[in-house]
């Protein structure tokens, strides 16, 4: 009977070799997955905290403050008139009508360094040394890229001696309130091209091979070969342009806009980050800087908003 007992003491199984078969306890089982469970939210927790600190309550300070007062109502709470201020202000209008030609404009910015991602991925002669040309743009400052187009861009300068000799007046690029904002629009391409062509490379690497090689068995043309092939399967990579490029657009062209034109002429290439700059350091009204700020804000949501519903609608389909 002693002996019957000590065999079954001997038989049964102990907490190690629990362990050694891989089975583990309830407890230490919710012990486990509670730990798993808030190992990300630690993780986190210092980027969420930067965000929280430096950009959001900052923002939340900035509308509230944009419903205070300047001068002689300063600190007082002025409901909506900062914003109706700007809604009369001409300066703003332009600035908002500025906004929506680049609005307009934005598909050529995009086109631009498609295209020439696309002759880079196709291997035209000399792919790797553009590669490097059509990046070094963007290393510059823009201080020093609005520089060196004043001196190119002068009435005087020698884009217009090289239009002379040909045949074509000069154009007074950065005096004419026609034509300065299409200009340094045009210079902000330039500049800032290089990176969109770095992201159109990149998507190009996830591009499928073969469908290029149908393509050229099946005698595509290369406008054919664009629009069948290429445009569909970078369609996150270009949707992901748009927005990154607007976005540069409204919020870094304020070196550009010093250095050439200053706001003119008569305020014509006016942008809401520029005229947020002047009421800000020139006319010191913060308030109705805050309002602008606010406003550019709203204009930047809407923008990712519009975009995040198109990559939903694109995964739908997909």
């Amino acid at each position: 009977m002693a002996a019957q007992s000590l065999s079954t003491v001997d038989a049964a199984p102990t907490a190690s070799t629990v362990e050694a078969a891989g089975v583990t306890s309830p407890r230490r089982n919710r012990g486990g997955s509670r730990a798993e469970r808030f190992a990300p939210l630690v993780l986190l927790a210092p980027a969420i905290l930067i965000i929280a600190g430096l950009r959001l309550w900052p923002l939340v300070l900035g509308i509230n403050f944009s419903f205070t007062g300047d001068g002689d109502r300063d600190g007082m709470m002025v409901g909506f008139d900062n914003y109706l201020t700007l809604l009369g202000d001409p300066l703003f209008r332009t600035a908002l009508r500025n906004v929506g030609l680049l609005v307009v404009l934005l598909p050529v910015a995009v086109a631009i360094p498609g295209l020439l991602a696309t002759f880079i991925y196709l291997k035209v002669p000399g792919h790797r040394v553009y590669r490097g040309v059509y990046f070094f743009p963007a290393v510059l400052s823009p201080v020093i890229v609005g520089a060196i187009f004043n001196l190119l861009l002068a009435f005087d300068g020698p884009l217009n001696a090289v239009l002379a000799g040909v045949g074509i007046g000069p154009v007074d690029w950065l005096g004419d309130p026609d034509v300065a904002i299409f200009a340094v629009v045009g210079v902000h391409v330039w500049a800032t091209f290089g990176m969109a062509l770095v992201v159109f490379l990149a998507g190009f690497a996830t591009l499928d091979a073969s469908l290029l090689d149908a393509a050229k068995v099946d005698g595509a043309s290369f406008a054919q070969t664009v629009r069948h092939v290429i445009v569909p399967g970078l369609s996150r990579t270009i949707q992901f342009v748009f927005v990154t490029t607007m976005i540069g657009m409204l919020t870094s062209m304020f070196g550009l806009l010093y250095v050439m034109t200053s706001g003119g002429p008569e305020g014509s290439t006016y942008l809401p980050e520029y005229y947020v700059w002047i009421q800000q350091g020139q006319m010191n009204q913060p308030a109705l800087a805050s309002a602008a700020s606010t406003a550019l804000f709203l204009i930047m949501l809407v923008v990712g908003l519009a975009q995040i519903g198109i990559l939903r609608r694109t995964g739908k389909e997909d």
